[in-house]
Formats: C-alpha cells, structure tokens, sequence
C-alpha cells in the first residue's frame, strides 16, 4: 500500500510541468517573444521592446491565468462530481449549471428579438457575464433545494441532465426567432474563450475559485468515504444530506464563476480526473485533488496554446482545441489500461 509519501515525486513533476507550459503559454503567440524578455518582463525587469512588455502583461499573462484557474476549477469540479455520483461520466456540468449560464446569455442576447424587448447587445462582456452568472445561481438554487428533498443521488443527477435539456429547448426557440448577429454573438460566447479578460475579472474568479476550494478542502473526509458507498459513509460518522450540499455548493461556485467569465468549456471536467488517476493509480483524495488542480492547469495551458496557433494571426475556439486534444488521449489511455481507476 503506497503512503502520501510516495505521491511526492509526481505532485513534483505536475508542478514543474505546470511552470513549463505556463512560460511556454506566455513565449508562443501571433507574435514570438524570447525566454529571456518573458521572464525579464514576469519578475518587473527590462524588456527588449516596448510592444514585447505590453503584450505580456496586458494580454498574454492574464489569458495564461485565466487558463489555469479554469483549468483547475473545471477539473475539481469534474472529480466533486464523479465521486458524489460514483460515475465515472459525470462532469461540472451535470447539474445543468451550465445550461443556467447558457440561457440567461441566451435571454440576454437572443432575446432582445424573441420578446419584443430593446437590443441588449450594447451593454458588452460585463452583461454577459452578468446574465451567465444570474442563469447558473438561480439554476443551483433549484438544484439546492432538490438535494435538501431528494434522498437518491442518481435521481439528482437525473434532474440536472432534464434541466440542461430543458434549457436547451428553450435556447433553440429563441434562436429560430432571434437576429442574425445576436445569434452569431451567441454562438460565438458558446464557443468559450480565455481572452479580453481584465485584472478585475481575474480577481473576482480568483475569489470564487478559492472559495470554491476550501469547502472542497474541507470535504476530503467525506469525498474518500463516498466512494464506499452511502451506508459505509453515515458509519464512519459523515453526515450524508450535509456533505453532499457542501460538494454540490462547491461544484456550483467552481462551474458557475469560470462559466459566467470564460464560457461553456467543456471536457477539461470529465477528462482530467480520470488522466490523473491514470497516472497516479489512487483514489484518496488527499492526493487527488492537489493532483487534479495541477493537471488541470496544464492540459487547459496547452490547449491554450495550440488554440492561439504560435506565429499565426488565427485564434482557434478553446472548446474544439479541449476536445480535439483531449478526447484521443483519454481513449488510448482508458483503451490501454482497460478499465477506469474510479
């Protein structure tokens, strides 16, 4: 039986590949800047051209942020997720928090023309955001109340999944009677997108984030007794309707923020938890999380990358690169191994 001890050298190198696809993130772009400006231009020394210095820290240094707190924020949610249902198929999406954001920007945009009302397209990125996260808080408020009633698990996810095609259906009647460019502006926002982000918007998401990720610290007791089984759990004396809100308010302030700021991303939930337990083989999450954190960052650092398309003017959609890179690994993984570590 492997101890906490033994873990040390892979937590190592996920950080010290989290360093190296973080500079590699900032370096690669439209336009190539040496290691040495990066760095210089990170610790506040002097950079070999001024358009150098304004394209790292006004442009790249926030989007490489931004990659890596949704990264990790999607990819805890993703393994909150996957425990509390003991399936290996679920994601941050499940209980429909996403399809929340989905509809409230559907209603902001699209429905300027669907109901009759003024155009909302002048009110920019800070409405967006906005709708998104009034979408996703009134959707985990519903989910919050069902969990308080529902005993069975399975049924709330069964829940989430109605709730997410619900939405959907009400999306698509406002797009057949929507404009031409809301609904392009729609789809574009569907597309995800880890840029234009400012510090401001960083912060708050830091703040969610972090909040996000203390009732996940604080649940590690019950998240390793829940994948015993229900009955297993309440003997070791964790409180079962407790800890499950506790999971599902984490999950919802971890889904809902980076959703409302970046975009529907999808993948990066599902995917990671299930590429760490690949290569670390446990399933305590003392371990886990940490692990799930930093592989998190890098797999969302190096889709950011391969989207930016280094030395070219073209920005490719962040939720095809998540799938276009991820999605193979994960079937030669799961292929190789034959079985899912869950």
């Amino acid at each position: 039986m492997k101890t906490n001890q033994s873990y040390t050298i892979p937590l190592i190198v996920l950080a010290i590949g989290l360093v190296c696809c973080f500079f590699a993130n900032i370096s690669l772009g439209s336009v190539a800047i040496p290691f040495s400006d990066v760095f210089s231009s990170l610790v506040g020394g002097e950079v070999t051209k001024p358009s150098w210095e304004f394209i790292i820290q006004e442009y790249r240094l926030p989007k490489a942020l931004m990659a890596m707190i949704t990264g990790s924020g999607l990819a805890i949610a993703g393994l909150l997720m996957q425990t509390l249902f003991r399936n290996p198929l679920a994601g941050p999406f499940v209980l429909g928090i996403s399809s929340g954001a989905s509809l409230g920007v559907a209603l902001f945009i699209l429905g300027g023309t669907a109901l009759g009302i003024s155009s909302t397209l002048s009110f920019g990125k800070w409405g967006l955001i906005l709708a998104a996260a009034t979408g996703s808080f009134l959707v985990f408020l519903m989910v919050l109340g069902v969990a308080s009633r529902v005993r069975d698990t399975m049924a709330l996810l069964i829940i989430g999944l109605m709730v997410g095609s619900l939405t959907s259906a009400v999306v698509s009647v406002l797009s057949y009677f929507s404009k031409a460019e809301e609904l392009q502006q729609y789809i574009f926002w569907s597309f995800g997108s880890l840029g234009d982000v400012s510090w401001q918007s960083i912060q708050i998401l830091l703040y969610c984030f972090m909040a996000g990720l203390i009732l996940t610290v604080a649940s590690i007791k019950p998240l390793n007794a829940l994948l015993l089984g229900d009955t297993y759990a309440k003997t070791l004396g964790v409180k079962h309707t407790k800890s499950r809100i506790i999971i599902i308010i984490a999950t919802s302030i971890l889904a809902g923020s980076i959703t409302a700021f970046a975009g529907p991303i999808a993948f990066i939930g599902l995917a990671v938890p299930h590429l760490i337990r690949q290569v670390i083989s446990t399933s305590n999450h003392r371990i886990l999380i940490p692990a799930v954190l930093l592989g998190g960052a890098i797999l969302m650092l190096i889709c950011d990358t391969i989207a930016q398309v280094p030395l070219s003017e073209y920005t490719l959609p962040i939720n095809a690169v998540t799938a276009l890179v991820g999605a193979p690994v994960v079937i030669w993984l799961l292929v190789r191994k034959k079985k899912l570590l869950f």
